[in-house]
């Protein structure tokens, strides 16, 4: 039996296809990287404060995005810097997509500063650099 060339054409393309989506997949289903930073949630600070009475930033993004790779050794520093006197949080929404919706995220990277009891006092969206993080923290409290 012989096929048309335009058959067969269409018939690798497909192959083709399926194969790109099965490689994309499994590639998709890598272990999450190590793009959290945080300052160890659930243990008290060695200075004997609940951690739950520090001020808290949080910023929320991808691990793909330029800015967001762009702020990650900045958060990474102020995490070291700032333990014990404040909570450094970074969430992958790749990984957490439930949380966009759950902190009202419009646009990424976006930085969430809260107060020691808790109370959101700051919102940004965008790349934040090194100093203006360590301005707004100074501004609601972390010496």
């Amino acid at each position: 039996m012989y096929l048309k060339p335009n058959v067969l054409i269409i018939g690798v393309l497909i192959v083709a296809v399926i194969a790109l989506v099965l490689i994309k997949t499994a590639n998709h289903q890598e272990e999450k990287p190590a793009f959290q930073t945080s300052n160890e949630v659930s243990k008290p600070d060695p200075q004997g404060k609940s951690i739950e009475d520090l001020p808290m930033l949080i910023d929320l993004g991808r691990g793909t995005c330029i800015p967001c790779i762009k702020m990650k050794p900045i958060l990474d520093e102020i995490a070291v810097e700032y333990k014990g006197r404040a909570i450094v949080k970074v969430i992958d929404l790749r990984y957490e997509p439930q949380e966009a919706r759950r902190y009202g995220i419009r646009l990424i990277p976006t930085q969430i500063f809260y107060d020691a009891t808790g109370k959101e006092v700051y919102r940004h969206e965008g790349f934040m650099d090194k100093l203006s993080i360590e301005q707004k923290l100074k501004e609601i409290g972390v010496k």
